[in-house]
């Protein structure tokens, strides 16, 4: 690792420098073995690359979402230890390079932890701070803590691909399988930018990682930033993920227009549903846009494509299928500030995130539980 240079701010503030200071006497390990666990990541366990895709797709699916494919949001690393500390080590694919989302969202992780054995009352402990100019980073998460055993979640980088992972804990720690979900089912949601995470300030800010600590099942992001336009190919490896508990589609957004959303949107249920004729699906309606609630025409065009999704799974339950519902993204946001949820007109903040997963719980929990 090269040697950090200060900068101004640092210089005056040291809570600002980047933390590159790590724990002694630790061990590196690799969350590919166990008793480690990698949930969010489907094909991970036949795979073992930090992929959300197969690598099958990659002849499958345009080339942008191939490449987004590997930006790992979603990912989590569970496991239980008593370490009195935790480090991280991190080698990126890219670097943090987005104008409008901070590094510690696009490429760094964070760290929740709960009760032994528990997957409730989840506390947030720390984010990775580096310097964002470099591709591979070492920080610690947290030092000098009671050598006690609890269980840990780290949420993965949400905009960049991940080479290679090593945890680091006190050597002669014990490590433990994270206690089990409520079942193998999993919440699969496919969407735009917004489903990806962006634009977070850290990783277990997005909604779908919100969700994950309030429902204790597998949540499986499949978010593709500009790129989730419904294509068939991607309903086609959607239906092959095992044990779906939900499948949301939320990518409105990225539709194109009302012409290209009638087109994509029931031929993308049919597909599912050829395999999966039982499991709930939700259509979303994308959330409000700062900017449509002062230009007519943006709300007109917006209001035409919410009324098609509801349309259409109206007439879908009329014709039996009484396991697809709609949701209203219109409410996500909340009520007359929701242009305070964003940190370019479009991309919910944290607030913006906390806000939506407020929304679908209820929803999600009615659903599943």
């Amino acid at each position: 690792m090269r040697k950090q240079v200060p900068k101004p701010l640092e210089k005056y503030d040291e809570n600002m420098r980047p933390n590159t200071q790590l724990a002694k006497n630790i061990n590196w390990h690799s969350p590919l073995e166990g008793p480690f666990q990698v949930s969010g990541l489907p094909w991970f366990e036949k795979e073992k690359i930090y992929r959300r895709l197969p690598l099958s797709a990659k002849n499958l699916v345009r080339e942008p979402v191939d490449y987004l494919s590997n930006h790992t949001a979603g990912g989590q690393i569970r496991f239980q230890s008593d370490s009195s500390s935790l480090s991280v080590r991190v080698k990126l694919k890219g670097y943090a390079d987005m104008p409008h989302m901070p590094a510690t969202g696009q490429c760094g992780m964070d760290c929740y932890i709960s009760p032994p054995d528990t997957l409730e009352t989840f506390q947030y402990v720390s984010t990775t701070m580096y310097d964002h100019k470099m591709k591979e980073y070492e920080c610690d998460l947290y030092t000098d803590w009671e050598p006690t055993m609890r269980n840990i979640v780290l949420n993965m980088p949400l905009y960049q691909g991940v080479e290679e992972i090593w945890i680091g804990l006190d050597k002669g720690a014990k490590i433990l399988e994270p206690p089990a979900y409520v079942s193998q089912k999993k919440v699969v949601i496919y969407g735009t930018s917004i489903t990806q995470g962006g634009c977070a300030s850290r990783p277990g800010m997005m909604y779908t990682n919100i969700l994950s600590r309030r429902i204790p099942l597998e949540f499986i992001n499949l978010g593709f930033s500009g790129n989730g336009k419904g294509e068939p190919e991607l309903a086609e490896i959607i239906r092959e993920i095992q044990d779906p508990a939900c499948l949301i589609l939320d990518y409105e957004g990225n539709s194109g227009g009302l012409e290209p959303l009638r087109q994509t949107l029931p031929e993308f249920i049919k597909i599912y549903r050829d395999v999966h004729p039982l499991t709930p699906i939700i259509v979303a309606s994308r959330i409000r846009y700062a900017r449509e609630n002062l230009n007519p025409s943006l709300h007109e065009e917006w209001l035409q494509r919410k009324q098609f999704q509801q349309s259409l799974v109206n007439e879908l339950r009329e014709q039996g299928d009484l396991n697809i519902f709609f949701f209203d993204g219109a409410k996500s946001l909340g009520g007359e500030d929701f242009y305070e949820c964003m940190v370019d007109g479009a991309h919910p903040t944290d607030l913006g995130f906390l806000r939506m997963a407020d929304a679908l719980e209820p929803v999600l929990k009615t659903i599943l539980l």
